[in-house]
């Protein structure tokens, strides 16, 4: 299989250089996107890749910068001879300011709304200096014994729309230089590294890891999976349904798109297959990126592909076998409140079932089986926040050591899909009106593929 790496001409921010050819499949290279390397070569055989330029998508950027010559000069003053540093001067402390209550009673802790009007986390694709550890492996602040202060709004994890290094300032939905780039992407790392990137920028959307002090405060917990459960998550919650579903967006196009032979439709769903077998709970555990992929393999205008599935079943019989006898029902025990929840075996619990209840979204099913399904996901939720804190040292744990590719997990962040999937002037649409408009894309690419008879 080719692993040339592909450039995309139009960024504004400098990114690695990389060669580009034309893509003769429609959507442009959407069928090598989710496309998994093939088997290693025989101990005989070269291990070059294909194109003959060295790897380094895996290294980390460095950053460093200078300090000022003035700043240098004025930390030292001379006294008896003898150079003292200055002590640096301490930030200013502002105390929580406890506002009562028209009662007269203090606030109690059901009443926490946030209190500042938008709390950025730092970006998952950030890098430091090699003096410095990785902003996912930092010990975190300790909390001092201060009262509760009333927020003023929601607290969001979700990274501002900067410009992206794989994309320009602006954007049309699906351009083919982006995708050739995601296509060598993909293509560089194998499934288990993919899904260590997909967990990273999991926890950073979830708030898990890479949570201010200030970001604490105006929650009033320390974690984003409690925060899930409170009144004042609502913003939070539907930023991870949409990163749900953007992502099984993202995953169905890569199949849909392979306008190619057969064989390439089929590699595309083993790629996915075995991306979510490297995420199940025991491997990476990162269950809302299960359950993403899963939803990409269990979409309507995905599984009506008959004889895209068959081929997959006669040329990848394992792949085949670990969807239907392992993933299929681990997805549904854990969609019904159920499934793995160790923070040993799981590194980030699926919140999805949890999410769409507390937003008023009704369950399906009969009245008594709903009724046990909703008593369990509720269990499951307060467990989940009971046990946050043992979460995040299971997923520093995963990471520890882990140099993310910045290109790659830039690709997995929902702002960049969702600049990809509908460009820059769609993106800005309500999430409603962009889910059917790209339904009914996948919906016509699926027909195209296999036409019902």
């Amino acid at each position: 299989m080719e692993r040339t790496l592909w450039a995309n001409p139009g960024t504004t921010a400098p990114c690695p250089a990389r060669d580009r050819k034309r893509s003769d499949s429609q959507p442009a290279g959407l069928e090598h996107m989710w496309r998994p390397p093939e088997d290693p070569p025989g101990p005989g055989s070269s291990t070059v890749p294909a194109s003959g330029l060295p790897r380094t998508g895996s290294d980390p950027v460095i950053l460093k910068t200078p300090v000022p010559l003035g700043s240098v000069a004025d930390s030292l003053r001379a006294s008896d001879g003898q150079l003292h540093a200055k002590a640096p001067t301490k930030p200013p402390r502002t105390p929580s300011l406890l506002l009562p209550d028209a009662s007269g009673r203090p606030p109690t802790y059901c009443e926490l709304v946030p209190r500042v009007l938008r709390v950025q986390g730092p970006p998952p694709g950030h890098s430091c200096p090699e003096s410095e550890v990785p902003w996912w492996e930092a010990e975190e602040e300790k909390e001092e014994d201060t009262c509760f202060a009333r927020p003023q709004a929601e607290v969001s994890f979700c990274l501002p729309d900067t410009p992206f290094c794989l994309l320009g300032s602006q954007n049309r939905p699906l351009e083919p230089e982006v995708l050739h780039t995601l296509r060598g992407l993909f293509l560089e790392h194998h499934p288990g590294s993919t899904a260590l990137h997909l967990l990273l920028v999991d926890c950073q959307a979830t708030g898990v890891l890479g949570v201010t002090k200030a970001q604490r405060g105006a929650m009033g917990v320390a974690s984003g999976l409690e925060l899930l459960t409170l009144p004042h998550g609502h913003r939070l919650r539907l930023e991870l349904l949409e990163r749900l579903e953007t992502l099984a967006l993202a995953g169905a196009l890569a199949v849909l798109g392979c306008a190619g032979p057969l064989e390439e439709r089929a590699a595309t769903l083993r790629g996915l297959v075995e991306l979510a077998v490297a995420l199940r709970p025991g491997a990476v555990g990162d269950l809302p990126g299960l359950a993403a992929v899963m939803g990409a393999l269990l979409m309507p205008q995905v599984s009506r592909l008959e004889r895209t599935w068959r081929h997959l079943r006669r040329s990848h019989t394992e792949a085949a076998l670990a969807f239907e006898q392992e993933l299929k029902p681990l997805m549904r025990s854990l969609n019904e409140g159920a499934g793995p929840s160790d923070p040993g075996e799981v590194a980030l619990p699926h919140v999805a079932p949890a999410a769409r209840l507390l937003e008023g979204e009704e369950l399906p099913g009969p009245l008594d089986e709903s009724c046990e399904r909703l008593l369990r996901t509720l269990h499951r939720a307060r467990q989940t926040a009971r046990d946050a804190p043992r979460f995040r040292e299971a997923v520093a744990r995963r990471l520890r050591g882990f140099r993310p590719n910045p290109e790659l997990t830039e690709a997995l962040t929902t702002g960049f899909l969702r600049r990809l999937l509908w460009g820059s002037r769609g993106a800005g649409a309500p999430w409603a009106t962009r889910l059917e408009k790209f339904q009914r894309v996948l919906s016509v690419l699926s027909q195209r593929l296999e036409p019902d008879p």
